[in-house]
């Protein structure tokens, strides 16, 4: 596969261009944090965190796989995605409870009728009252739903999460030091507070993914789930149909990659509840994958040797995807990164066995004169430079 592919289809793992963007913008009460803060005008105390993501390309996956099959039910899911996102980016600042969540859908009106907006909003639903469920309150406090046929072929699906967080609780991802440890959170599997088996590839690299390994005949029969001006070598090039079998997992390759976004807010509270002074930075592995702890803090080697071995989904991505852009592009099975020492690692992966969730240090810290990272898998090694820029 070609390094730039990724791009050619339009989407960026890095977006150094956005970033070149809003270097100059104010970083708020706490620069170099995962999730920008500003103070919070009652209380001196407190800072204020806003934040916006979405459910990004998936959501024209979940029509694709609506239209073959007529199950709605996967828009539920793509209503976790989008406040996932956002919940989850949260908490690398701290904030395991309290959040306010408002939703903004917008839609082709011919294509998207609204048991389809039911849908996502019921999902919405669901996922807050399994949060409840963990003592975690979200509440929705409504939101927008917009006919814009003429900017959405489909569907898109977005979310902004308000919360407050005490400035002493505030967990920044500058604390990112030499000689720390890293503890990986799987992406995949089922927790105790999933249903199904989860694929994990959440909400990044689905353009990719769907275009890697969905057959032509999709082009064809929905032109509207992708862009027109894609050269057609890079649509829907695979070979796998939506309905057929992903081994070991007991679900077909389109409910895979449909997997809805998994929360780790339910363990990193019980996490914090004892260990919250001891977890220095939290990354979630998002847009840019496992190379996303390159952009922050400073003078770090991070070196990333003891990876999970690739779930099922990532193994069959890896078939027509380079590793060294498998890395850059997905989380590979593991979404949330911890930061810590290794006395305290190895008290936070039994927290996370009580949970049913995978976890294990998958590499450490070390100084260097600029950020880079180096990934070790299967006696091979890839090589990322500072990408803090």
């Amino acid at each position: 596969m070609n390094s730039d592919k990724y791009s050619r289809r339009g989407v960026s793992s890095q977006k150094t261009d956005v970033h070149q963007a809003v270097k100059n913008t104010a970083p708020g009460v706490f620069p170099g944090a995962f999730c920008k803060a500003v103070q919070d005008p009652a209380d001196k105390n407190k800072a204020v965190l806003m934040h916006a993501d979405g459910a990004g390309t998936k959501s024209s996956l979940a029509y694709l796989y609506w239209r073959e099959t007529g199950d709605l039910s996967v828009f539920k899911g793509i209503a976790q995605d989008a406040l996932v996102m956002n919940t989850d980016d949260l908490l690398c600042a701290g904030v395991t409870d309290d959040f306010f969540l408002s939703n903004t859908i917008g839609r082709n009106k011919n294509r998207i009728p609204g048991e389809v907006i039911k849908a996502v909003i019921d999902g919405v639903s669901s996922f807050t009252q399994m949060l409840e469920s963990y003592g975690i309150r979200a509440v929705s406090t409504g939101g927008e739903t917009a006919d814009v046929g003429d900017l959405v072929r489909t569907l898109i699906v977005d979310s902004t999460v308000y919360a407050r967080l005490s400035k002493k609780d505030f967990i920044n991802a500058a604390g990112i030091k030499p000689g720390q440890v890293i503890v990986a959170l799987a992406s995949f599997g089922k927790t105790d507070y999933e249903n199904i088996y989860n694929a994990g590839i959440g909400s990044n690299g689905l353009t990719s993914a769907r275009h890697e390994l969905l057959q032509k005949k999709y082009a064809r029969r929905y032109p509207e789930s992708f862009d027109p001006d894609l050269p057609d070598k890079l649509v829907y090039c695979g070979r796998y149909d939506l309905t057929d079998s992903l081994s070991d997992t007991g679900m077909d390759i389109g409910r895979a990659l449909l997997s809805p976004t998994r929360t780790y807010l339910p363990v990193i509270k019980k996490m914090f509840s004892q260990y919250r002074s001891r977890i220095k930075a939290i990354i979630h592995c998002s847009g840019g994958g496992l190379t996303k702890s390159l952009k922050f803090a400073s003078g770090i080697h991070f070196v990333k040797d003891n990876l999970f071995p690739f779930p099922p989904l990532f193994n069959l991505l890896s078939k027509t995807t380079s590793m060294q852009e498998m890395f850059s592009v997905f989380n590979c099975g593991q979404r949330m990164e911890i930061y810590t020492d290794e006395k305290t690692a190895a008290a936070l992966i039994d927290i996370a066995a009580d949970f049913k969730l995978q976890a294990r240090i998958c590499g450490y810290t070390e100084g260097a004169p600029s950020n880079k990272l180096t990934i070790k898998y299967k006696a091979k090694t890839y090589a990322y430079p500072d990408r803090t820029d």
